[in-house]
């Protein structure tokens, strides 16, 4: 992502978009068969639809307001534009029971 990109997600989402950015750096957004997820701080969000199973999503954004959205949701719409997806042949059930 060019500076200039960096620099209006920065504007347009604030600190959501800048945590955003780095998840994505970080290769954190993976793909499994049956869904996408973002690797935080303290644990793995489902993001689905453009919802996230997080606490900003529940209590913090408007669901009415489609422009709203967590750093997990943009970390995802992000990671699809550039292509930077961490992918993963398995389903993420499977995989969460060994977490």
């Amino acid at each position: 992502m060019t500076p200039e990109i960096v620099g209006q997600i920065s504007r347009i989402h604030g600190d959501r978009g800048v945590r955003a950015i780095e998840a994505v750096g970080e290769g954190r957004v993976k793909v499994y068969r049956d869904f996408t997820v973002v690797v935080g701080y303290d644990d793995e969000y489902v993001v689905e639809g453009g919802g996230c199973t997080c606490k900003d999503s529940e209590y913090n954004l408007d669901a009415d307001d489609p422009t709203q959205q967590c750093w997990h949701a943009l970390a995802v719409a992000i990671a699809r534009r550039v292509g930077y997806l961490d992918y993963h042949d398995m389903w993420y059930s499977d995989v969460r029971e060994f977490l």
